[in-house]
């Protein structure tokens, strides 16, 4: 060091080649915007020993001292460089002299740390496009990696050791019949070989010399020529009634790893299959009971001996030949099934002694059938399981419970008392027990991951978090924690912010994702605001507040009432800005006459009530009551700009920010204000667009042929990243955040939009199922025309009905017409068809024709419209709407409405376009409590659900 005895001289322009920013005042994120903004290509950033930087510039530039991004730097007659104020004289060749507290300081410029500002940058909001040559026909799809989630098979048998059954055992119950088996052991893990069909003399004298002749003279002995022929009849018919029920009694196997056929299960017999199949004949029913009469005593007599033999074998604690040859106990049995009555006695287990995944019947019934003898075996069966518990033998304890008494939830609970809680979970998630018993079960076994998924897809989140808070209140909150941040990266931040609330430990965690909503606007933004004045936000965050509750428009739009709704039940926490903001809501809510309809009347009213208590006592009373507008009858009418605009919109949505989103094909994506002015733009090639249901997340879809190019839209942070290209023939236009339904030549996949890679999680149809169609979604559900094989070949087109997001099939509804390309099927379950044709004979009139699963109207006897439809209907979830040309003949007229059997609420006008059945039809879309129309002319119309308020109309430009 050196005293600064010569210092370099400021003066007013400089030449300098670098500059000292002193990052311990200014900090360091102005710092980087001064290095950033002041950046040249070869320019160094290096860190000083005291913090600040030397930031040196690849050519030296002329500046004003003053208005310099830092300490300028010049080069000296030595070759070294001296910031302003130093000893020059004091540095040589591949120095900094710099002055620091009063002395200068000398450097050499190679030793100090280089900083690199490559990590400043935030490349979030770039999208990476892929160039391809011109006249390329489609981008190439990536492969698509399949991860359907598989139901457990627990075997309890190989964990208990059980041998196979003994040569005795088999021989007892050889006679079984072979569909009774099937039916009775769904289970079974070798499937006997099938007895060849032997119909010649010598088969036939053999029977009737080994079987029939003993039979006989017992028979006899006991009196009635009529018995014997009757025994005769039965045996003689035996074989042909065996071949007809083996033939009938067959099911169509679903796909592995599909729920359909779960589903299907669940809501009952298939219509589509059922009525191909032939009915069982009831003279296989009459022979038996006839035969029982015949030769009763013999049957009751072995099977009582069955009884007893194995009742000892259970008090003797013969456990291998007891668990061998007892019988499946069921429950219940669905009415619909009709059981037949069975004259040998049930089979024993052949495979595998493990919990079904699905338990179904209990297949043919007989004399054992009876109550008594069910009390006696389950009673006897409890016991069994008691005593291998105490025995320390939980495997075979869990099987009898699972199994043999059909009592699946004893034996999970028999499990986890014993500290098995894997084996309990596979066996809870295999035989179908309650969502959030299996969620909790996984998660307390470590297996998180896929105790998220399960309670994703089974909706099981919060039964499953208060199941556990009573057991272990610490896994509770890591779940909980974990339901969040499932939330969360599906860009649900104002869910993520209310999964935490719950939790005043978790709260504090939540402020990120409650800022993040805010940013999104509209009613997420003011059920967010609540949240954050309860923390004890500061001025900004009331200032806004006060802003939205005094802001004009729609309220449901503005968030007005919303945020009203929620500062009833979420005090701030500051008394007096409480007091402000309830004084605030409560004005807002009489101007509005309510809650703008997203409360009940009864709950509306409490919720005032509430406000008016923590009001100004002198402004509540004089307040009125709130009374709200009764809504117009008349038919709304709302017409387009008259010209078209200069961009084409090949989808558009109206968001809950008061935002429309406009793809624009390969134009790109922009976000508009209601009157058409860009708030943003993304130079990303868009055809659809995919909203998450909470409005945080769009996926951006370009098309190229059947290959889609998708990106991801966080429309908080407003950047964009590429996904993955996919092959899908249609992809639904709205999905949770996460999961997006497709279809493809498989039938329905849903992908996970998370994964690096386009991941099936699960599928439905196949077995020459195939979807007719697009499908029509809402959060709920979920709806589609499928087209079914029948056994008779023929085909059978169903519309079937799933909820979400379990995908538990609930109805499968034969419409009274369909029409291809003239048909659409809406979200709860109808399908809406378009007459061109009506009864009155009009040429200019289309009739709408409903299919519900309680018909609302006959076919041609739906509400009637005015014109042609070229396009037939257009759906999104429950809305639609219907495309005829309009008054002038040049323009289109949309009559929309909501739900089945309604007849349209309101007109949609788009003057000067085109109505020909070759152009594009219009769109619609329903998203945020609006409806978007939409024409490829370039203009967007939005209103309120039931059309009477306008909140949109523009035209999209370049400009």
């Amino acid at each position: 060091m050196s005293s600064a005895t010569q210092g370099t001289a400021f003066r007013a322009t400089v030449t300098a080649t670098g500059f000292v920013l002193d990052v311990p005042v200014i900090g360091p994120a102005e710092a980087a915007e001064r290095a950033i903004a002041s950046w040249q290509d070869g320019a160094e950033l290096r860190q000083l020993p005291d913090g600040r930087w030397l930031f040196v510039l690849a050519a030296p530039v002329e500046i004003r001292a003053d208005r310099a991004p830092g300490l300028p730097v010049v080069r000296t007659d030595r070759g070294a460089q001296a910031a302003v104020g130093a000893d020059a004289t004091a540095a040589v060749a591949g120095h900094l002299a710099v002055a620091a507290g009063g002395v200068t300081v000398i450097h050499q410029i190679a030793e100090l740390a280089e900083l690199d500002p490559a990590g400043w940058l935030d490349l979030s909001g770039l999208t990476l496009h892929r160039p391809r040559p011109v006249g390329a026909t489609e981008p190439e799809a990536e492969p698509v990696v399949e991860s359907l989630p598989r139901q457990p098979r627990p075997d309890l048998r190989a964990a208990a050791g059980i041998a196979p059954r003994t040569e005795r055992a088999r021989r007892l119950t050889e006679d079984t019949p072979a569909g009774a088996r099937r039916r009775g052991a769904p289970f079974a893990g070798r499937p006997r070989p099938r007895p060849s069909s032997v119909t010649g003399p010598f088969a036939l004298a053999m029977v009737v010399l080994l079987v029939v002749l003993p039979l006989l003279v017992v028979v006899a002995s006991q009196g009635g020529t009529f018995h014997v022929g009757v025994l005769l009849l039965a045996f003689a018919a035996g074989p042909t009634a065996a071949r007809l029920r083996k033939r009938n009694s067959g099911a169509v196997p679903g796909p592995e790893g599909s729920a359909a056929g779960a589903g299907a299960r669940a809501s009952g017999p298939e219509p589509g299959r059922s009525r191909g199949r032939a009915r069982r004949p009831l003279f296989n029913a009459l022979l038996a009971r006839l035969a029982m009469r015949t030769a009763g005593p013999l049957i009751q007599g072995r099977h009582a001996r069955y009884l007893r033999e194995l009742t000892a074998a259970f008090e003797q604690r013969r456990w291998e030949d007891a668990l061998r040859d007892a019988i499946r106990l069921t429950a219940g049995r669905p009415a619909e099934q009709k059981p037949w009555l069975a004259l040998g006695l049930p089979s024993r287990y052949e495979g595998a002694l493990r919990p079904t995944p699905r338990a179904g019947g209990s297949g043919a019934a007989s004399p054992l059938s009876g109550p008594t003898v069910h009390q006696h075996l389950a009673a006897l069966y409890q016991r069994a399981a008691e005593g291998l518990e105490r025995e320390g033998r939980i495997d075979e304890a869990a099987f009898v419970l699972a199994d043999l008494r059909d009592a699946p939830a004893e034996a999970v609970a028999l499990l986890v008392r014993h500290g098995r809680t894997v084996q309990a979970a596979e066996l809870a998630e295999g035989r179908d027990l309650g969502a959030d018993l299996v969620v909790r079960l996984w998660w307390q076994a470590g297996e998180r991951e896929r105790a998220v998924r399960t309670a994703y897809r089974r909706a099981a989140f919060a039964s499953a978090v208060e199941r556990l808070a009573s057991d272990d209140p610490a896994s509770a909150r890591e779940l909980r924690a974990a339901w969040a941040a499932h939330r969360r990266e599906s860009g649900d931040r104002l869910g993520a912010a209310e999964v935490l609330w719950a939790d005043e430990s978790l709260r504090p965690s939540a402020v990120a994702d409650l800022r993040d909503a805010v940013a999104l606007g509209g009613p997420t933004r003011s059920r967010a605001l609540p949240y954050l004045l309860a923390l004890g936000a500061g001025e900004a965050t009331r200032a806004l507040a006060l802003a939205v509750l005094d802001s004009d428009g729609d309220p449901a739009t503005t968030g007005r009432s919303a945020l009203a709704a929620a500062l009833a039940e979420l005090p701030a926490a500051d008394p007096a800005l409480d007091r402000e903001l309830a004084t605030a809501a409560a004005r807002a809510v009489v101007r509005d006459g309510g809650f703008g309809g997203v409360l009940g009347d009864r709950d509306a009213g409490a919720r005032h009530q509430r406000l008016l208590k923590r009001a100004d006592p002198l402004v509540a009373a004089d307040l009125a009551r709130p009374s709200r507008a009764a809504p117009a009858a008349h038919l709304t009418a709302h017409t387009a700009a008259d010209r078209p605009g200069t961009l084409p919109v090949m989808d558009a949505a109206f968001l809950g920010s008061g935002a429309v989103l406009v793809a624009c094909g390969q134009a790109g994506v922009r976000l508009l204000t209601a009157d058409g002015r860009t708030k943003a733009r993304w130079d990303v090639p868009a055809d659809q667009l995919v909203l998450a249901d909470h409005g945080g997340v769009a996926l951006l879809v370009a098309g190229y042929g059947r290959v889609r190019e998708v990106s991801r839209l966080d429309l908080a942070t407003r950047s964009v990243r590429r996904w993955t290209t996919l092959r899908a023939e249609q992809i639904v236009p709205s999905f949770d955040g996460r999961h997006l339904i497709t279809a493809d030549d498989d039938g329905i996949a849903v992908l996970d939009t998370l994964a690096p890679r386009p991941t099936v999680v699960w599928r439905e149809l196949g077995g020459g199922e195939r979807l007719v169609g697009r499908l029509a979604r809402t959060p709920a559900g979920c709806t589609g025309v499928v087209v079914s094989p029948l056994p008779d070949g023929t085909q059978a087109v169903e519309l079937w009905r799933w909820d979400l997001p379990g995908w538990e099939l609930r109805s499968r509804l034969r419409p009274d017409a369909f029409r291809p390309g003239r048909s659409a099927a809406l979200a709860a379950g109808s399908l809406l068809a378009a007459d061109l044709q009506p009864a009155d004979g009009s040429p200019d009139r289309t009739v709408l024709h409903w299919t519900t699963e309680s018909p609302l109207a006959r076919p041609g006897a739906g509400p009637g419209i005015d014109g042609v439809a070229p396009h037939g209907p257009i759906v999104d979830g429950d809305h639609w709407t219907l495309a005829v040309p309009g008054p002038d003949g040049t323009g289109v007229l949309l009559h929309t409405g909501a739900g089945a059997g309604s007849a349209p609420t309101a007109t949609v006008f788009f003057p000067q376009a085109g109505t020909q059945a070759d152009t594009p039809a219009p769109g619609l879309r329903r998203h945020a409590d609006a409806v978007t129309h939409w024409h490829r002319s370039g203009r967007v119309l939005a209103t309120t659900p039931d059309g009477a308020t306008l909140l949109a109309n523009l035209r999209v430009t370049v400009g």
